[in-house]
């Protein structure tokens, strides 16, 4: 698969205060790739050197392998961007929104009624936008988002602040849009979100990349010696260390039959990151 993304040694400052630092990684064509950090860490900043809405103090920037800043036209034609300021226009309906972004851009009509479909929104395409619940308003900042058929699609923090309930219809929406081709690039503070949608995340923390990979990889990667063991005699847990003497223990449980259950001791993403950085989210 080629790159769809390439940072190479990106450093972005701000009036004396480095929001970047020699900031390296790529993004291949159809990943959901997720951009991980608290507040404060660079997420946005670097979405916004990606589409070419901030300039890199220094390094090179390219999507679909070239230059972001001489070839805007191309690279607009075929991303699309959710962020927490794409506002929609409330005293509009669903399809007057979705028009008015089709008719500015030049997508064809009938790819309202697809995207549309696609959402779960065709029964509500009279309805005005602000009389949708507040998921029903992010899946139609999602659909406005890749109306145009984007081959990428940037989301900020996309299920920030919804109940799980719609989190999860959201993560249903996403995994349909990258199943039919479209490359994603999430930013999130919420690592149980990267971990259920991501083929891959980067540990972003005070603007540079403290880790990389595959989440179950890296789950593995920093996963302790040691298996939880729950007994039948009054639930009781106890924690052996993976060798052969606490797997003799639990071949003795087994045949006693007192074993109820084993559980490795993988850390979440979360604990990953707190010990590499000493920082929660």
């Amino acid at each position: 698969m080629e790159n769809i993304i390439s940072m190479k040694n990106i450093r972005k400052d701000f009036k004396g205060n480095t929001a970047l630092k020699s900031l390296t990684f790529n993004v291949k064509e159809g990943e959901i790739f997720g951009f991980l950090g608290p507040s404060g860490a660079g997420k946005t900043t670097t979405i916004k050197l990606l589409t070419s809405q901030l300039l890199p103090t220094s390094g090179e920037v390219k999507v679909f392998g070239k230059d972001v800043h001489t070839n805007k036209n191309h690279i607009f034609n075929n991303i699309g961007v959710l962020s927490d300021n794409s506002g929609i226009y409330d005293r509009l309906s669903v399809w007057d929104n979705l028009k008015l972004y089709a008719d500015i851009n030049g997508v064809p009509k009938k790819n309202i009624e697809e995207i549309l479909e696609k959402v779960g929104m065709i029964e509500t395409a009279k309805k005005e936008a602000k009389k949708l619940s507040k998921g029903m308003k992010q899946r139609l900042m999602v659909a406005r988002a890749v109306l145009h058929k984007p081959k990428l699609l940037f989301l900020d923090e996309p299920t920030s602040s919804l109940d799980p309930g719609t989190t999860l219809e959201i993560h249903r929406l996403l995994r349909k849009l990258n199943k039919e081709g479209t490359t994603i690039f999430l930013t999130t503070h919420n690592m149980e979100e990267a971990d259920k949608l991501c083929d891959r995340v980067a540990f972003l923390n005070a603007g540079e990349i403290v880790e990389i990979g595959n989440p179950e990889a890296l789950k593995l990667k920093y996963t302790t010696n040691e298996i939880k063991v729950i007994l039948k005699d009054k639930d009781k847990e106890i924690m052996l260390k993976n060798d052969e003497e606490g797997a003799s223990k639990i071949k003795a449980w087994m045949e006693n039959a007192q074993l109820m259950a084993i559980h490795s001791m993988e850390p979440s993403l979360e604990k990953i990151f707190l010990n590499l950085t000493g920082r929660e989210l």
